[in-house]
């Protein structure tokens, strides 16, 4: 499996960045584009990568934030093949802890190509797109919200799921922001490697430390490798970095890795 971040915080390639996630993943079967970032970005750093996302034959978006589902538009329209797996709550307009809405573009809901799924799905031997519903720890929304009707409730990230890449006897797990907790989907799927965020960013070294070591501990006990980025954090990344050692690794657009 190859890995190419597409749109990023951060790059040592020189390309753009932004606030937020896409990844593009070649395997044995398929041309994945994982997240759409906040903007255009993904598609302007995949032209400058020589990445054709027109060749792409599905794509996930793993929750409904803007800064993974800004690009959406741009993709429906350089894209005319690929269906787009997402949860059915997708569109549900999300708020961050200041009550600024973080959700979706609501216009772009209802288009043909979407396919809103529940819970688990199975696609093919080879992809899978799953949630967890059993939490071992509880989880830190940060604030964030999620308005029914005319009422704000607090956020459960029951619109977050992540894609399961199955690799003869190795899985693989493709994530935008864990914000269901890292250490809950640690106990909860078993997989060789995860890529994506891991929603650490907001935790202090000093004052969360007992949570950052926590997780340290479910990292190391997992066994697998991680390849972490967006919402992880730098300093946060470097703590992990020193507990973990060299199970984990920072990427940043323009990255390409190969997973086996």
């Amino acid at each position: 499996m190859k890995v190419t971040v597409l749109s990023e915080n951060t790059s040592t390639k020189g390309l753009g960045t932004e606030h937020g996630l896409s990844l593009y993943i070649e395997t044995n079967r398929h041309k994945i584009l994982f997240d759409f970032g906040a903007s255009d970005l993904f598609y302007k750093n995949a032209e400058a990568l020589g990445i054709d996302l027109g060749l792409v034959d599905i794509a996930f978006l793993s929750h409904g934030h803007y800064d993974h589902g800004g690009g959406l538009e741009q993709f429906l329209e350089i894209n005319k093949i690929a269906f787009v797996y997402m949860n059915e709550l997708a569109f549900e307009p999300h708020y961050n802890g200041r009550n600024e809405y973080i959700g979706l573009d609501a216009t772009l809901d209802g288009h043909p190509r979407y396919i809103k799924v529940r819970g688990d799905v199975v696609i093919d031997d080879e992809l899978s797109f799953v949630t967890i519903k059993d939490l071992k720890k509880p989880i830190d929304t940060h604030g964030q919200k999620v308005k029914r009707g005319r009422i704000l409730e607090k956020e459960k990230y029951e619109h977050e799921m992540y894609l399961m890449i199955h690799d003869g006897f190795k899985d693989y797990l493709i994530s935008g922001c864990a914000h269901r907790g890292i250490i809950n989907l640690v106990y909860a799927l078993r997989f060789s490697a995860f890529v994506g965020g891991l929603h650490t960013k907001g935790y202090d070294e000093v004052c969360d430390e007992e949570i950052l070591l926590d997780t340290a501990k479910a990292l190391k006990n997992s066994g697998a490798d991680f390849y972490t980025c967006h919402c992880t954090g730098k300093e946060q990344f470097l703590f992990l970095k020193k507990e973990v050692g060299e199970k984990i690794h920072s990427i940043s657009c323009g990255d390409t890795i190969e997973i086996r």
